[in-house]
């Protein structure tokens, strides 16, 4: 099954759960919304880059030229047929500009290849954590 097919799947029957068993007086929905990669240099202006390593600072908004993440479209699409609230921790916009955030060659020292899906740098799971917090005091 194609990925995205799968997690369109796994959306539509966690938001049928929601729909079902959850009592907005009782409990709050966080969802944490999808966390990009930097392994296509083609996403951003710098042409001359493959992958993330390498890379020392965060993309300006109109040097992102991918576009919307397809599984945050899909995201967008389940939540709509939400009924009771949902708390969206939007980090893909964000994350999507930090091509610097992730540990590439600062991980394992540099010798095991490069990781431009998981993040450990200072900044961006901060700032997943700030958004979090904020949603949590708001409610």
């Amino acid at each position: 099954m194609n990925r995205t097919v799968a997690y369109e799947k796994a959306l539509r029957t966690w938001a049928r759960w929601v729909n079902l068993n959850v009592d907005p007086a009782k409990t709050k929905v966080f969802f944490q919304g999808v966390s990009p990669d930097h392994m296509n240099s083609k996403d951003w202006v710098d042409r001359t880059a493959n992958t993330c390593v390498g890379e020392i600072r965060p993309l300006l908004s109109g040097e992102y030229l991918a576009g919307p993440h397809p599984a945050q479209v899909i995201l967008n699409k389940v939540l709509r047929s939400v009924s009771k609230p949902v708390h969206l921790l939007d980090i893909t916009g964000l994350s999507q500009l930090r091509k610097d955030g992730h540990p590439s060659v600062f991980g394992y020292r540099g010798r095991h290849g490069i990781d431009c899906t998981h993040w450990c740098l200072p900044g961006v799971p901060d700032t997943w954590n700030e958004l979090l917090f904020a949603a949590l005091i708001q409610t």
